[in-house]
């Protein structure tokens, strides 16, 4: 079970690294263009989501790969999980449920982990 959770932990650091990087790196109105709700919420607001999901994915892998702090992998899963909760009530307020899915799929994601590291294959 535990080479299924860092499999699982990569994977989705990955997906929250690729989002994002997106979100801080990219010129404001190419991020606008490609996510209709960025044009609603402040500049300083879509970078700072940015920065918590590349927070959140570094912490999903360097402290348990490192073995300071690991139950800082927790931690960082635990706060995915709250900004994918955010998000899917942001998404279903705005009616834009297509959002909805890739949501949902991150959030179940997030959880396996935190219910993984915490209760099938602590670190």
């Amino acid at each position: 079970m535990n080479i299924v959770l860092w499999a699982l932990q990569g994977l989705v650091a990955l997906l929250f690294l690729l989002a994002g990087s997106m979100k801080v790196f990219r010129p404001l109105e190419e991020v606008r263009k490609r996510m209709s709700w960025a044009n609603d919420m402040p500049a300083w607001f879509v970078r700072f989501i940015g920065i918590a999901e590349i927070l959140g994915a570094l912490g999903l892998i360097l402290p348990a790969l490192t073995g300071i702090l690991p139950g800082l992998t927790v931690a960082a899963a635990v706060g995915l999980v709250i900004v994918m909760l955010s998000a899917g009530v942001f998404h279903t307020s705005r009616r834009e449920f297509s959002q909805i899915g890739i949501t949902v799929l991150l959030l179940t994601l997030a959880g396996v982990i935190v219910v993984g590291r915490l209760a099938v294959a602590p670190l």
